[in-house]
């Protein structure tokens, strides 16, 4: 990662908005074990959204309980994709730092299932 150098192509705000980003609250992980990469199986509310699993690579900076109550920002709408034993419905969202990725939070706890804009 740590490409900050280039930036992305101009797209329109019609297809940034197609994302559906939401808060959620971590209310278990685990490690998934069967990934190519170190990753977690994190297991996140999202309100009236409900409970979607994620398989998330951000294992060099955090311990599982570490994540534990923590709220995250994820995206919601991608399809499902099987990432080893895990089916990983949603994406959570992070930034590539010298010590491992850093997940995105709010600073203020939100209602689960907020949307970000």
């Amino acid at each position: 990662m740590n490409d900050h150098s280039n930036v992305a192509a101009t797209i329109p705000p019609e297809t940034f908005f197609a994302c559906d980003l939401r808060v959620a609250t971590v209310i278990a992980c685990v490690p998934n074990a069967k990934a190519r990469k170190p990753a977690y199986k994190l297991t996140l509310d999202f309100g009236a959204l409900g409970i979607k699993t994620s398989s998330a690579q951000i294992t060099e900076r955090y311990a599982p309980e570490d994540l534990i109550g923590k709220q995250v920002i994820a995206v919601v709408n991608f399809a499902p994709r099987q990432v080893a034993s895990v089916l990983s419905e949603c994406l959570v969202l992070a930034v590539d730092s010298p010590t491992g990725l850093v997940t995105l939070s709010v600073d203020q706890p939100v209602e689960n299932g907020m949307r970000v804009y």
